[in-house]
């Protein structure tokens, strides 16, 4: 199975505050729409899904809802795809990620790609728990620009592959 972690547009909660951690929940900006439109665009040409699970909180259910449309296929949406709440630790933060994930793999199994649109940090931790890294590191960071995608791949083989991190190659 593959899975394309998708993340959401350009939003105003990009430009709050730096220790922000992602917990509001407003809309995306007029270039985030477009960024979105763009990547829509290249997902349906280069490697459609067959359903997309998102985050509840709108900059990214606007931008599955977009993607949804695009290439139509249906949209799940998680509560627990959404960012790093104030409540969690790192620890907790990187739990819930692994338990999604786990739950997205069982339910989507009669796929053979799939796509979940999140949040840079949730994002970060789902690729931990891809590679199955210790949840007691939490000194990684991979990088998701907006609508940056990542392609990971579960094989028949007894590895996984990350095919390629953060493309924005549709924004060019």
């Amino acid at each position: 199975m593959q899975i394309l972690l998708i993340r959401h547009g350009e939003s105003e909660d990009d430009f709050l505050e730096e220790n922000y951690k992602g917990t509001t929940d407003l809309p995306l900006t007029v270039k985030g729409v477009k960024q979105v439109e763009k990547m829509c665009r290249r997902v349906s040409e280069e490697f459609p899904p067959e359903l997309i699970w998102s985050s509840t909180l709108l900059r990214a259910s606007k931008t599955a809802e977009t993607l949804s449309n695009t290439i139509k296929c249906p949209v799940t949406l998680l509560e627990d795809l959404r960012e790093m709440q104030d409540r969690e630790n790192n620890l907790d933060f990187r739990l819930r990620a692994q338990n999604v994930l786990a739950y997205i793999r069982e339910n989507s199994a009669n796929y053979k790609r799939i796509a979940i649109i999140s949040h840079g940090g949730m994002i970060t931790k789902i690729i931990e728990s891809f590679l199955q890294l210790p949840p007691a590191i939490n000194d990684v960071w991979f990088n998701s620009d907006n609508t940056g995608i990542h392609l990971l791949e579960y094989t028949d083989h007894p590895y996984k592959l990350i095919r390629f991190s953060n493309s924005t190659t549709h924004l060019e």
